[in-house]
């Protein structure tokens, strides 16, 4: 488990750059996440780090707290709970996140999430986009593993977009997170 826990750290590490690269930009910038501009996806991208961290410490997570300070100041603070958590052996336990699952569960979740809205973030900013094939692959076990037709709709995982065959995984990933990868 410690590979998984280097590669979320990568990816949070990573995403939280691009939110330092998108500090400037307005809040209503458009962005590929569905219903979200800037603005919303920064606070989400927040809001849902904390929730993360709060539950591989092993406490309720507080699903309507948002963080004091800058964006991404508070991702990275929250990510660096997070991360510490699974090195303390998160990945092993039982995890609360509005139901129980499989901490090596909600490691993989968070490297679909973040790779996924690191990828929106780049999209709506003109930055790169840092990820590794192999972040991506795992992000991309996750999400054939865990998200099953009845949790996509409008307000989360949109429909699966059809990619090209031997498309690059993190395109991949990104269809079956319900994203164009050809952009926004």
């Amino acid at each position: 488990m410690g590979n998984d826990v280097d590669v979320l750290e990568s990816v949070l590490t990573k995403t939280s750059a691009l939110l330092v690269g998108a500090a400037d930009s307005p809040a209503a910038t458009p962005t590929p996440s569905p219903g979200m501009d800037l603005g919303s996806l920064k606070t989400h991208m927040v809001t849902q780090v904390s929730a993360f961290a709060a539950s591989a410490e092993g406490s309720a997570p507080d699903g309507e707290a948002s963080p004091d300070g800058p964006p991404a100041e508070a991702f990275a603070a929250a990510a660096a709970r997070a991360v510490a958590a699974f090195r303390e052996g998160a990945a092993d336990r039982t995890l609360t996140l509005g139901a129980e699952l499989p901490g090596s569960a909600v490691l993989g979740m968070m490297i679909m999430e973040y790779i996924g809205h690191g990828w929106d973030l780049a999209q709506a900013t003109g930055q790169a986009v840092p990820y590794t094939d192999e972040e991506a692959e795992l992000g991309f076990a996750t999400g054939r593993a865990m998200l099953t037709p009845e949790y996509r709709g409008p307000e989360s995982f949109g429909d699966e977009v059809a990619v090209p065959d031997g498309a690059p995984v993190l395109d991949q990933l990104l269809g079956f997170m319900g994203r164009d990868p050809s952009g926004i």
